[in-house]
């Protein structure tokens, strides 16, 4: 039984030597595609030495790389940060959270890029790089700040042009509107003051045929009494004399004839009285 198990042991032993060589071997084929810009393929070496041994910092940090210059940004950052997670290390950490920044800044997440650069000066405070790619991402930042402050200025002032060019537009339109309104007015005023001026021309001839007509009429009554004056007899002096006379007898022989009928009408009465008594 004890040989079995030292049998054993030794197995193990002399199968680790060629575990690690398999995994440098995959990482260095990565690393030649990785600078031949061969990152995919670099990507499968680096998984196959990842495969040969599972806690292969390099080869994880490796293929961290590749798959941020594939752009595949999500799974690099996955890669990063599970990383982080457990290394102690403070040059490593540094490190890490610098890619993990540079992939944060690449995804355009500038509030989370300036925590992870700030999180890596933190672990590795001397790294030039991260404190330029740290200024870098403040300054995206402060520029796409700037940018949407522009952008909602120039949408407020779009806003304000359009509404003043429809404040415009209603001008015109109440402008065009009220011309026509005031065409309308003055064609309906026009029209009336037409009607009326005919009406008052009518009503003009009329009074002025009706002048013309009693002016006839009275021309005519006119004539007619000239002839009529034409036409009578004239008399002398003395037939007027004598007719003067005539008329004069009649009226006096009138005047007795009533007042004798009145005289005779109150006898009448008188008698009627006395006869009821």
């Amino acid at each position: 039984m004890v040989k079995i198990l030292i049998t054993m042991i030794a197995a193990v032993v002399i199968s680790l030597p060629s575990a690690a060589q398999q995994e440098r071997k995959f990482i260095r084929g990565g690393n030649d595609l990785f600078n031949k810009q061969d990152f995919e393929k670099a990507e499968v070496e680096y998984r196959k030495a990842l495969d040969t041994e599972v806690k292969s910092y390099e080869g994880a940090f490796n293929l961290g790389d590749a798959l941020y210059k594939q752009k595949k940004f999500d799974e690099a950052l996955q890669q990063f940060q599970s990383l982080a997670q457990n290394e102690k290390d403070k040059e490593k950490l540094g490190e890490l959270y610098h890619n993990i920044g540079n992939t944060l800044l690449a995804m355009n997440k500038l509030d989370e890029s300036i925590e992870a650069y700030k999180q890596s000066l933190r672990n590795r405070p001397n790294s030039q790089e991260t404190k330029y790619n740290l200024e870098f991402a403040r300054k995206q930042k402060q520029d796409q700040q700037n940018q949407d402050q522009n952008k909602d200025q120039n949408k407020d002032q779009q806003d304000q042009n359009k509404d003043q060019q429809n404040q415009d537009q209603n001008k015109d339109q109440n402008k065009d509107e009220n011309k026509d309104q005031n065409q309308d007015q003055n064609k309906d005023q026009q029209d009336q003051n037409k009607d009326q001026q005919n009406k008052d021309k009518q009503d003009q001839d009329k009074q002025n045929q009706d002048q013309k007509d009693q002016q006839n009429k009275d021309q005519q009554n006119k004539d007619q009494q000239q002839q009529d004056q034409q036409a009578q007899p004239k008399i002398s002096k003395e037939d007027a004399k004598r007719l003067l006379e005539a008329l004069e007898a009649d009226e006096k022989k009138t005047q007795e004839k009533v007042q004798k009928d009145k005289v005779q009408a109150q006898k009448a009465k008188k008698m009627k009285i006395e006869k009821n008594w």
